[in-house]
């Protein structure tokens, strides 16, 4: 079955650095599209960053650009973001999420109902 598990979580300081990778198994992952969306206690799931599966096409929320990169390897499944400049409000439930588009190479999505399958994300806490 699809499995998608993210890694790298942990309790970092404001202005750190982190990097999150999440590992895919059980399907074809060059033809998902990828994205990381997180949630903080008592808000809504947001996203944060996609990648469409070809890797050309990327989207970062406001509140990730400048800070945040998401980048893929298609040889190992696995998709990354990368966070530096750490902020306290950055600390959420981080969460990957594929989405087939074989034929939509360069697409990047955007809505979490438009994602076929979710890890069980990782915990991302910073302190100020």
């Amino acid at each position: 079955q699809v499995q998608l598990v993210e890694s790298g979580g942990g309790l970092v300081q404001a202005g750190g650095s982190l990097r999150l990778s999440c590992a895919a198994s059980g399907l074809t992952f060059s033809s998902y599209a990828m994205g990381w969306f997180r949630q903080a206690p008592g808000k809504e799931r947001e996203l944060v960053s996609a990648i469409s599966w070809r890797g050309d096409n990327t989207y970062y929320a406001d509140s990730a650009k400048g800070r945040f990169t998401i980048s893929r390897d298609n040889a190992k499944n696995t998709v990354y973001l990368q966070m530096n400049s750490l902020k306290p409000d950055d600390t959420a439930v981080y969460y990957c999420a594929a989405s087939e588009s074989y034929y939509r190479p360069s697409t990047v999505f955007l809505r979490p109902q438009e994602y076929e399958y979710w890890g069980r994300g990782t915990q991302v806490t910073v302190s100020s």
